[in-house]
């Protein structure tokens, strides 16, 4: 079926190896009227339902396909249990769910009772079933469920460590515009792990997951552009690009924006905007003796004025994270 991305889960494993992928799922719209009888007519009506959030003509009629075998409407069904989404909260019937759609070969139920699996929703924990779940759904073309084999492989746990099989299947989800798989391959490549040593295409593929919004891409080539090493040296993107990594929270970017404020490279100089980034980031533990001595010799007036923009800023980007 169509736009079935557009209802997938985006589940992830949570190593250290290299980021997540994982993104916080949006609060579920409030669940407006039914829509027109005449929408129910279409196959597709249930997907269609579900992206505009009528979740309960969603249930309505992907119920009535799954009763014809449709995996893909199975697989919504489970979607829809898992996340109360016009029905009550079920782990287990949607690990039901997902698993008819994954005997059918439906690779996004597949990958989703992956992530049942390893969190341990709609039954015991069970990482080394959930490991095999992630290689179906990987060898189904996957490009999330790569992504997250590929992370085992370099964890060695589930599999035994092998960058090169990593590499592998970062490659497949990078191919497919995965931004993690774009940035873990980076990493690879950048460090010689499972493939040569290239750093060319290691910061061909980190501009790439930095323009698809990886964060840590994006402070990686902000970097590699003021450096210029890697990167056409570019003082200016780095800078717009430092910004954006700072707003999103990256306390490396924060520091690094602070640096460029206060020498005035890049963008303008600006002692308050300099201090302020300087105090945001010293407060997630990025401290800079540097900084602190720019800071010392700066107006007491600026000073507090920095102090204050950064404890609204924290506050707010507090919130936020938090709402």
């Amino acid at each position: 079926m169509k736009n079935a991305a557009a209802w997938t889960i985006a589940g992830t494993i949570l190593l250290a190896a290299v980021p997540s992928a994982a993104q916080k799922k949006p609060a579920p719209p409030s669940i407006p009227a039914p829509p027109p009888a005449a929408a129910t007519e279409n196959p597709e009506a249930a997907f269609a339902a579900y992206q505009r959030g009528y979740f309960l003509t969603a249930f309505r009629e992907a119920s009535r396909r799954a009763a014809q075998s449709d995996p893909q409407a199975m697989t919504l069904l489970g979607e829809l249990y898992a996340n109360g989404f016009g029905v009550n909260r079920d782990d287990a019937k949607a690990a039901d769910w997902y698993k008819r759609a994954a005997d059918r070969g439906d690779r996004e139920g597949t990958f989703a009772l992956a992530m049942l699996r390893f969190e341990g929703r709609g039954g015991p924990r069970d990482p080394d079933e959930g490991a095999k779940l992630l290689e179906q759904a990987a060898n189904l073309g996957h490009p999330a469920a790569a992504y997250d084999l590929g992370l085992l492989y370099l964890q060695g746990q589930q599999f035994p460590q092998d960058f090169k099989r990593a590499a592998e299947l970062f490659t497949v989800g990078a191919k497919a515009g995965n931004p993690e798989s774009q940035y873990a391959l980076a990493t690879l490549y950048k460090e010689g792990r499972g493939v040569a040593k290239d750093e060319n295409q290691a910061m061909r593929l980190m501009g790439q997951a930095a323009i698809a919004g990886n964060l840590d891409a994006i402070v990686e080539f902000a970097i590699a552009q003021f450096n210029g090493k890697g990167a056409a040296k570019d003082e200016a993107a780095a800078a717009a690009l430092f910004l954006k990594a700072a707003r999103r929270g990256s306390p490396i970017a924060q520091n690094r924006l602070a640096r460029i404020l206060s020498a005035g490279r890049g963008m303008p100089a600006n002692p308050v905007e300099a201090m302020k980034w300087h105090i945001v980031a010293k407060a997630s533990g990025n401290g800079d003796p540097d900084l602190d001595a720019y800071m010392g010799s700066q107006k007491n007036e600026d000073r507090e004025a920095a102090q204050k923009a950064a404890t609204l800023w924290m506050r707010t980007d507090k919130k936020a994270a938090n709402p």
